[in-house]
């Protein structure tokens, strides 16, 4: 599963079979798991509104369902602080560095555990929509030991030879 696949879809409750938003990113704690879902908000001033990612039934290809309109929150707090993955672009669009500085392209999307696991598996890279027609998008998956930097995501060495090949969309 990945984020953009999920970003966009509406969510929907089971108990009435309402619309309760649509899917605008989801967010992570400090050590990127997995945290919930951030729906748009209704107004102009409205507050941010949240299900946690432990509160969802199911995300399917065309829906995101919840039991019930009881597992939709306001944020508490500080909606800027939060780990989010293309809202601003606090993960997509980062550059994945080597430990020895080689650039090995950006984050255009997230790659999810299956069965709806909390944790990254990878990263679908871009280097550039040119070179992503020609030569296709790149997979690289995740490390233990990769450093979540404000402005680069830095990955071991070692992570250029496990670069797989193309993504086909």
């Amino acid at each position: 599963m990945k984020v953009k696949d999920i970003i966009g879809l509406p969510v929907i409750e089971i108990e009435h079979g309402k619309k309760m938003g649509t899917v605008k990113d989801v967010f992570f704690n400090n050590e990127w798991v997995l945290q919930g879902i951030l729906l748009d908000t209704r107004h102009w001033f409205s507050s941010p509104r949240i299900v946690p990612w432990d509160e969802l039934v199911s995300v399917g290809p065309d829906a995101v369902m919840i039991p019930s309109s009881d597992h939709v929150y306001i944020l508490q707090g500080d909606a800027s602080q939060m780990r989010l993955a293309a809202d601003g672009g606090k993960l997509i669009g980062l550059p994945v560095m080597t430990a020895n500085g080689r650039n090995l392209g950006n984050i255009d999307d997230v790659y999810l555990e299956e069965n709806m696991g909390k944790h990254i598996k990878g990263f679908e890279l871009t280097d550039g929509l040119l070179t992503d027609l020609q030569e296709g998008k790149k997979m690289i998956p995740c490390y233990e030991n990769m450093t979540f930097g404000e402005d680069a995501i830095i990955v071991p060495v070692h992570a250029e030879q496990d670069i797989e090949g193309t993504v086909n969309e």
